[in-house]
């Protein structure tokens, strides 16, 4: 199976988006590449699309962790997101909220 790989997001634009944003964005693309979205799973995911926001402070190279957990907490508070870490999935709302994150990642506009 093909390799697919995730779209290249300027620094300079997901830096000024909230972590919030980025976590639902990657569970947009996660979710319509049909793949379950497990910690793990979304962890490579946030960290390939968005390194500088997702990596460990002291070594960049290594994803951070605990950058997920407190976003995830809040995510599913506001209904944004259900699930755990087996496997989490967006609610209708999510979905609407990161389409819309999709499409100013794709117009490339930074009022997120």
């Amino acid at each position: 199976m093909p390799k697919e790989k995730s779209p290249k997001i300027n620094p300079l634009l997901y830096r000024k988006t909230s972590i919030n944003n980025l976590i639902l964005y990657s569970m947009y693309l996660l979710s319509a590449r049909k793949r379950k979205c497990c910690f793990e799973d979304l962890l490579k995911e946030c960290f390939s699309l968005f390194p500088k926001v997702f990596c460990l402070k002291n070594i960049p190279k290594w994803p951070d962790s605990r950058k997920l957990d407190r976003p995830l907490r809040t995510l599913r508070t506001k209904k944004l997101i259900k699930g755990g870490p087996e496997c989490f999935s967006l609610t209708k709302k999510g979905e609407i909220l990161a389409s819309e994150i999709a499409l100013k990642f794709k117009q490339k506009t930074l009022k997120l």
